[in-house]
């Protein structure tokens, strides 16, 4: 697991050295001036004030974050909050997913001390590549709609911001160390120098993570470093610098159908199934020479930098201004080629379910392996091109990259008016590059590659490099070290961004409102170095456009407008209201589709509208919010990602493709609902959490859709094309638990001791949209494709418990113990968290397109009233954590 090398490591630990060294040379001001508190990083974030911001939010402070996180991943942490559901998706290390009232990764804006984060082309965020925030992050605030940040942010369903520690916290180190289930094990060290005479600070801190997750075949390694200086030389000025990064790698899973887990539920392959499904189980892995080997591995470091700088140019004026990069370096891993026609998920595996990687190198080199049968499974011939490998014949593991280049700076000026009014305005610059090439990383026994995809190198150019799926411990490392070695793609996207944002503020006595304002272009290019510039046409090759190189830039504006009001009804009750319009840019892959040059002729912004109502209610030991809050989307551009399509609809024909998207074009729809959130301190030794969401999302209008597999290639369906029409409209959004529950109880025997219990409650939880399922280009009165007939399926509600302890004891010297435990789903619950198909359990004949397609449905036979056709996650079993954290 070696992943940083010497060089990096030896400037690592220097600094550090040399940042607890300053610490000891300073004055800690922090126990001798109440202004010098534990701070945190706001120059640039819009943070919601209670009783005062017009907004729905939930706050986490540090403190929750370190008794109750352990093992699972950061976003889940706001699971107990209104309107959110937070999944594991398919377990790797951090691979969750998060959706908030039914908006997904994409659409919730993330923010790092207000610097957004979301990708730049697609809008993701991945949440292996901040891995680290947790042990860095002072608070979390999850603001719900469109939110208070100025920017023209991808705020649809909510913001997250989060808040990470500044350099002039007082004085203090912490070391850690966490033990959890499957052999994780991390470690940490945190140092804080305090705030010198001079006005000089500092932080750093150092942690390693890895083990491997709940499933099988889920090794992963990560380490973060964290490092703060500011500099504070006179009450108008500060400066604080961070750097920070999580470069990881770790094995992934993707969905299998319920009667896999069933037929694995005695731990072997052999179509026995047993009656409780083996949760664990990951058709994604074997053994390669001895050692874990997964044919989907994500490797990713995204270092990123900012500095802010505070201007207290007077009394009423305040400029804040942050500039910031980050080097994205990394990819995932999957397949290019096949064993006798067949896709690497359909070659034979062992016994008990695994990849057998061993033969596939062996037939890769020439040799029969008996099983390796053609489609028609009439033969198992021997490779005809021993040692070499191309796109349909021979396999060899590659890498898609995703690295990128990405540079901004984000200015706020803020005014007083007068004691009632203000008014801020800014500017919000953006730069990114991504690069998009493909590498081998595994030839698996091949000599060599043959690549036929460069227009420009015909008919084949060869690759005899590989490189392996790990994160460089260069954050600053070359982004494309070899073009002659690349594989499987070669694309670029770039993406210019620039805005300009405005607020006015009025507050007097009970009430306080906001107007604010933005707009933005953004321009998009796409550069494909495999097409013949100029010469190239697309989509069709013959009667298509003739196509550049780069596209040049495509400009589209995008702007917001909303506003809010507070009324404090007196010192315990206040009402709010807000209301906003966006009108924002699509993504790159809604620009330019299909993954080719061609500008989308049916390109346009999508529109969201929302508006919120909500009352809050504050006592000395009871405090509630309720919120109403309704937002349409019209014209959005979603790529579905992670899918299995199986173009026949008909399993027992073993063609399906797994990790498949689709492009979906013009969805319409609307989420509306209610939430509850409440506190009540019942006592000195009792605390009691707890929300309800009430939630009705659903489409409303029919869609068109086009599906691909890994590697881009057109997945011909049911339709008889890639292309398909999906009846959408009245079905309920999928992916999320329209109704959520949770309770939480605090209890606090003695002094230093806390015990929590957690219990939450998910229903009205649906399947998300497949294409095939809800394709309706080929319905007629003998067939009806079944999803158009029956709509999302909906999946079993189910309640998950979780127990946890701390206990803090103080040692001479202002130095503690802290020692903690959690229990995660404590009474083992199966239930499936998210389904990636449609498959009914009352289906009949008309809705398949053959006999042996009815007759595999039929067969295939129920688990829990679901279609054991379907391809799901599982919930993580009983989970478990401990630590133990010295504070000096």
């Amino acid at each position: 697991m070696k992943l940083i090398n010497k060089s990096m490591l030896t400037a690592i630990i220097t600094l550090s050295t040399a940042s607890v060294y300053y610490a000891q040379q300073v004055q800690d001001t922090a126990s001798k001036s109440k202004d010098i508190e534990e701070v945190v990083l706001t120059g640039v974030a819009d943070i919601a004030k209670d009783r005062k911001t017009p907004v729905a939010v939930s706050t986490i402070k540090a403190a929750q974050i370190a008794e109750r996180l352990g093992n699972q991943e950061l976003p889940e942490i706001l699971n107990t909050t209104p309107s959110v559901y937070v999944t594991k998706g398919g377990g790797g290390f951090g691979d969750a997913s998060i959706r908030v009232r039914g908006f997904g990764n994409s659409n919730i804006a993330v923010m790092i001390n207000g610097i957004p984060v979301n990708d730049m082309e697609n809008g993701a965020v991945y949440w292996s590549n901040w891995a680290g925030l947790s042990d860095v992050t002072t608070a979390i605030q999850m603001q719900r709609g469109l939110g208070s940040s100025k920017l023209a942010i991808a705020s649809v369903g909510g913001t997250m911001n989060y808040i990470t520690k500044s350099s002039d916290m007082k004085r203090q180190g912490i070391v850690n160390v966490g033990l959890a289930n499957d052999g994780y094990l991390k470690t940490s060290f945190a140092y804080n120098t305090g705030k010198s005479a001079q006005g000089w600070s500092s932080s750093f801190l150092l942690s390693r993570t890895a083990g491997a997750m709940y499933f099988d075949g889920s090794d992963f390694e990560s380490y973060n470093y964290y490092f703060a200086l500011g500099y504070q030389p006179n009450e108008k000025h500060d400066l604080q610098f961070t750097f920070t990064g999580a470069p990881q790698w770790h094995n992934q899973n993707f969905t299998n159908s319920i009667a896999t887990y069933l037929d694995m539920g005695d731990g072997l392959l052999d179509g026995k199934k047993a009656t409780d499904p083996n949760r664990k189980y990951n058709s994604n892995w074997g053994l390669l020479n001895g050692e874990q080997f997964s044919t989907n591995t994500n490797y990713y470091s995204k270092p990123i930098m900012s500095l802010n700088w505070d201007w207290k140019i007077s009394e009423k004026s305040k400029l804040s201004t942050v500039g910031y990069a980050s080097f994205g370096r990394g990819g995932g891993t999957g397949f290019l080629g096949s064993i006798n026609g067949k896709s690497i998920f359909n070659v034979a595996k062992t016994a008990d379910g695994q990849m057998r990687w061993d033969d596939i190198v062996r037939w890769n080199q020439g040799a029969v392996i008996a099983d390796f049968t053609n489609n028609a499974g009439t033969a198992a011939p021997a490779n005809a091109t021993p040692g070499i490998a191309t796109r349909n014949n021979g396999i060899v593991r590659r890498a898609h990259v995703n690295s990128h280049n990405w540079y901004g700076i984000l200015t706020n000026f803020q005014h007083k008016i007068n004691e009632n009014w203000n008014f801020s305005a800014g500017f919000d610059g953006r730069y990114y590059y991504g690069y998009h090439p493909g590498v081998i990383t595994d030839f698996l026994g091949n000599r060599e590659y043959r690549e036929n995809q460069n227009l420009n190198q015909q008919p084949y150019y060869t690759v005899t490099e590989s490189y392996k799926a790990k994160p460089s411990a260069n954050p600053f490392a070359k982004a494309i070290k070899d073009d002659s070695q690349i594989a499987s793609r070669n694309y670029d996207g770039e993406v210019l961004w620039y805005g300009v944002f405005g607020q006015v503020e009025y507050s007097k006595d009970k009430i306080s409102a906001f107007i604010q304002g933005s707009a933005s272009n953004q321009g998009f290019q796409r550069i494909d170095n495999w097409i013949v510039d100029g010469v190239t046409r697309q989509p069709n090759a013959v009667t298509g456009e003739v196509v550049n190189r780069k596209t040049g830039f495509k400009n589209i504006l995008g702007y917001n407008a909303k506003g809010g009001i507070n009324y404090n009804i007196d010192e315990m009750h206040n009402v709010f209201a807000n209301i906003g319009y966006y009108s924002r840019q699509p993504f790159i892959t809604a620009v330019y589709p299909n993954n080719q040059q061609v500008l989308n002729p049916n390109l346009t912004n999508e529109k969201i509208f929302s508006a919120e109502l909500g009352y809050g209610f504050r006592s000395s030991d009871f405090k509630a919010n309720v919120n109403l809050y309704r937002t349409s989307w019209a014209d959005r551009f979603a790529r579905r990602t992670g899918l299995t399509i199986d173009p026949d609809n008909n399993p027992a024909t073993n063609n399906s493709f797994l990790n498949a998207y689709a492009e979906v074009n013009g969805i319409t729809e609307v989420h509306s609902g209610i939430e509850f959130e409440g506190f009540y301190k019942v006592g000195k030794f009792l605390e009691l959490e707890g929300a309800v969401s009430i939630g009705d999302w659903k489409y409303t209008k029919d869609a068109t859709s086009t599906a691909y597999d890994e590697n881009n290639n057109p997945i011909n369906l049911s339709s008889g094309s890639n292309v398909s029409t999906l009846a959408l409209d009245g079905v309920k959004v999928g992916d999320a638990a329209q109704f959520t529950t949770s309770l939480v109880a605090i209890v606090k025997p003695i002094e230093g001791l806390r015990i929590f219990a957690n219990w939450r409650y998910y229903d009205k939880l649906y399947a998300g949209f497949n294409v095939n399922d809800f394709d309706n280009s080929r319905n007629s009165a003998n067939y009806i494709a079944p999803a158009t007939e029956f709509g999302a399926l909906e999946l079993p509600d189910y309640h998950l418990f979780d127990l946890g302890a701390s206990y803090r004891f103080n040692i001479k010297g202002g130095q503690s113990f802290t020692i903690g435990a959690n229990v995660y789903n404590l009474f083992d619950t199966t239930y499936i968290s998210e389904s990636t198909s449609n498959v009914h359990a009352n289906q009949s004949r008309r809705n398949f397109t053959s006999d042996a397609a009815y007759n595999s449905y039929v067969n295939a036979g129920q688990w829990n009233g679901v279609s054991q056709q379907n391809t799901v996650y599982f919930g993580f079993g009983r989970t478990w954590a401990a630590n133990v954290t010295f504070t000096f």
